[in-house]
């Protein structure tokens, strides 16, 4: 197999589909994987970069059991717990982040789900940040009903964020208390009620490449909007402490045959950015269009916002929001 070739049918029309041998992609030569991957990037979404940010709205005492997350109560960590976050906090960051030019914002809340009063005061939020700001609004409230998808877009939020993590195989490893169907049925509500679907995983947790591989097209299937790829930083206290971080190589490997299997969609870089140098420049050179930029949640980003935009802005890419007027 050609890679650069198949790059070029990629960018022709081609789809790759469940089924087919992918192995190659495991072992091909990563320099020439990566330039066919930017290719790919080039063409099909050119060089705006989508930067998104997000904050912690609710943190703490999950009930849920992912072994790579420091805020399960299933695990002895050092989280922060708090209740949802004052209205004022959070527009006041949403701000912040407006004013450096991000292009999106979203609330995060631990849990399986908000109860009632939480939802409500996550709705007044997100109605006084679409009052008070033009940024593009996301969620990522964990399982929520139609009915609750349906009151989020009324109130401004055009994306929803769920992560499928991995592959449907290892799901079952990494995570007992909720299944890899569930996020599924989710991703396909979120769809079918049209919002953007932003779903993505982590790799570094012990999984295959074939289960990479699985995810990938799995994303493909939904099809999701949005992709990021996490590299586990391994969190003390949480069963995946002792995990050894992944190479850049694997890194870019990964990125690269996302972008291959997910041509149209936006490949984001997220936790795990550390483990690349510079900030991760070499990964907008492999597939990525996107990245989560300012504070990530439960690990510690290494760059800032004005630093990522400097630095795609010396590569040649667009960083300037389209905001409504």
């Amino acid at each position: 197999m050609d890679i650069l070739e198949l790059a070029q049918e990629i960018i022709d029309g081609r789809r790759i589909k469940r089924g087919e041998d992918l192995s190659f992609f495991i072992t091909c030569d990563l320099d020439k994987l990566c330039k066919g991957a930017d290719q790919i990037r080039s063409m099909l979404i050119g060089d705006k970069v989508d930067l998104c940010s997000i904050i912690n709205g609710r943190s703490g005492k999950c009930p849920e059991n992912c072994k790579y997350c420091a805020q399960s109560a299933h695990h002895q960590t050092n989280c922060e717990v708090y209740d949802f976050l004052p209205v004022d906090t959070i527009l006041q960051n949403c701000k912040m982040n407006e004013s450096e030019k991000v292009d999106r914002f979203s609330i995060v809340t631990a849990g399986r789900s908000l109860d009632n009063e939480e939802f409500e005061k996550a709705i007044e939020t997100y109605k006084i940040l679409k009052e008070n700001t033009r940024i593009d609004l996301c969620a990522s409230m964990g399982f929520i009903t139609r009915e609750q998808m349906r009151r989020l877009k009324e109130v401004g939020v055009t994306s929803y964020h769920h992560n499928i993590e991995t592959s449907k195989r290892f799901f079952p490893s990494i995570c007992t208390t909720h299944t890899y169907e569930m996020k599924m049925e989710t991703l396909k509500m979120v769809k079918e009620e049209g919002l953007c679907v932003c779903s993505g995983g982590i790799i570094g947790m012990g999984e295959t490449w074939e289960d990479r591989l699985d995810m990938a097209i799995s994303l493909s299937e939904v099809p999701a909007e949005s992709i990021p790829i996490n590299a586990l930083m391994p969190i003390k206290g949480t069963p995946l402490e002792g995990q050894k971080p992944l190479t850049e190589d694997e890194i870019l490997r990964t990125i690269a045959i996302f972008r291959y299997i997910n041509p149209e969609a936006n490949i984001r870089l997220a936790a795990g950015r550390a483990l690349l140098k510079n900030d991760g420049e070499e990964a907008f050179r492999a597939g990525a269009s996107a990245t989560i930029t300012g504070n990530m949640l439960t690990t510690v980003a290494c760059a800032t916002i004005r630093s990522d935009r400097e630095m795609l802005k010396k590569m040649g890419r667009n960083v300037e929001p389209d905001y409504p007027r």
